[in-house]
């Protein structure tokens, strides 16, 4: 059983692999009448060298200069235009190959690491590399590697057909925690693209389904007065008393705000010493909801209790907007032509006698039953009620409300394996992840060729774009025009 909650598929719809068994290799090959999948195959060898150099030298959020300049370098010496630097981030991208006018399909490429976290890719518990104070425990040397061979798959099809149209690579950093695809967004890269295509390494095969959570993340920094705590504790102000204040007060405020809403904060600086009134005091707060204009509220309410906890300590306070990211839409009409690609791509998905003893033994040390099928592919159907509403955040919503997008999981973990874990760095360093990353590839590259060869599905995806984020909706971006580097 799934054991794990992600922030695409909730607990309650991992009930669905009891409902499904594992597509036959005579139906993949029915279903690639492209001969996209041969295609991916042959870059499995690029996939799995830019895969295995990315995890070896993981590089943090906005620092990912090695790894960037890797993809591009695969994308540039098959003929894809690139432009670098984009959107006031050095190590953004966005890569092309045009062939003449036609629709614009793209592909999300990250390439960031997890600080904090690393491990060995073939130990089977905890095992830290030496030395390495980051890794790829969400599996963003896979997505970025996936990504690229499926827009070399891609390109070798157009190149081959002689189809026009243009296929592009945007290359975004810093998904964790940096919130780079909203300034690619702000900064109108999206504009002119009929549909965007994702992935993502998990420890389960579906297309992405549920939504996110809307999410506006902010620093704030009271300004007090020091003093000896015991000597003369009358001429201070103390600015963690602001911090405390705010803290009491939001936690009061919590019973007032919709039961969807999340309000979640941290102490990041409470000064240095107890006999030292502390002059600077610091926290961070998340808000997050499914709908943007709750989580606009439910932040306004925040930064008034950031001004009342001033006003009662007798302190001065002062805020950043740090991030913020919309909520995904799921388009439906993408989410049926990615299953049926998934399905096909997935099908041939196996993993020989070692990567099951490896997958079987990260298991055991998580005490977890060692049930692993990598060809099963959760079925694309209605969630259960409540359970369509993911729990976490993610840039890729940005992307969603502007363009029609469409993502899908594929198994590159130990089932029951989550993000941002031990076990998940070291697979994504593992042959069982670089296999998850030519059958997303693979998935992607077919979804990609269908809708460039259908116009009225690439239509039926803008129509319901649309009608979902409704009549009135404009573009802001929540993080307002904050410099992504800042």
């Amino acid at each position: 059983m799934i054991k794990s909650a992600s922030r695409f598929i909730p607990i309650p719809y991992a009930l669905l692999l009891l409902c499904s068994g594992p597509a036959l290799s005579q139906e993949m090959q029915s279903r690639d009448g492209h001969g996209i999948i041969d295609i991916a195959k042959r870059y499995e060898g690029v996939i799995t060298d830019l895969s295995h150099r990315i995890w070896k030298m993981p590089e943090v959020g906005f620092k990912e200069e090695k790894s960037s300049a890797l993809l591009q370098s695969a994308l540039r010496k098959e003929g894809f235009s690139i432009s670098s630097g984009v959107a006031d981030m050095p190590t953004a991208f966005v890569a092309r190959y045009r062939t003449g006018d036609g629709p614009v399909i793209a592909f999300l490429a990250e390439f960031d690491a997890l600080p904090g976290i690393s491990q060995q890719a073939e130990a089977t518990a905890p095992s830290p590399v030496i030395g390495e104070n980051a890794g790829h425990a969400c599996g963003h040397n896979l997505l970025g590697a996936g990504s690229v061979g499926a827009a070399l798959a891609v390109r070798q099809w157009m190149a081959k057909t002689g189809f026009k149209g243009e296929v592009r690579v945007y290359g975004t950093p810093a998904e964790e925690g940096g919130d780079g695809k909203v300034y690619m967004v702000r900064a109108g890269l999206f504009d002119d693209v009929g549909a965007v295509l994702h992935w993502h390494p998990y420890s389960l095969s579906a297309v992405i389904n549920s939504t996110s959570r809307a999410n506006i993340k902010t620093d704030f920094t009271f300004h007090g007065i020091s003093s000896h705590a015991a000597i003369a504790p009358e001429k201070g102000r103390s600015a963690l008393a602001g911090i405390e204040i705010m803290n009491v007060a939001v936690n009061y405020m919590r019973q007032f705000i919709p039961e969807s809403a999340r309000v979640h904060g941290v102490v990041t600086n409470g000064g240095e010493a107890p006999n030292v009134i502390p002059s600077v005091a610091s926290s961070s707060y998340y808000v997050r909801d499914i709908d943007v204009n709750i989580v606009k509220d439910v932040q306004g309410r925040l930064l008034k209790t950031a001004e009342g906890a001033a006003i009662a300590s007798g302190t001065s306070v002062e805020w950043t907007i740090k991030g913020g990211v919309y909520p995904l839409l799921i388009n439906d009409t993408l989410n049926k032509i990615a299953y049926k690609n998934l399905k096909t791509a997935a099908s041939a998905l196996a993993w020989d006698e070692k990567e099951h003893r490896y997958a079987e033994s990260v298991q055991k040390s998580l005490g977890m039953a060692p049930e692993n099928d990598p060809a099963l592919v959760i079925p694309l159907a209605p969630l259960p009620p409540g359970a369509e509403r993911g729990a976490g955040s993610t840039d890729v919503g940005d992307v969603s409300v502007v363009v029609p997008t469409v993502g899908v999981m594929v198994m590159a973990w130990p089932q029951g394996v989550t993000p941002h874990s031990w076990a998940a760095a070291g697979a994504s360093g593992n042959s069982i992840g670089t296999k998850a990353a030519v059958t997303a590839a693979a998935a992607l590259a077919m979804t990609a060729v269908d809708l460039f060869q259908s116009p009225e599905a690439l239509s039926d995806a803008k129509k319901e774009l649309l009608k979902k984020r409704g009549p009135n909706f404009r573009y802001e971006a929540l993080l307002g025009n904050r410099n992504p580097l800042d």
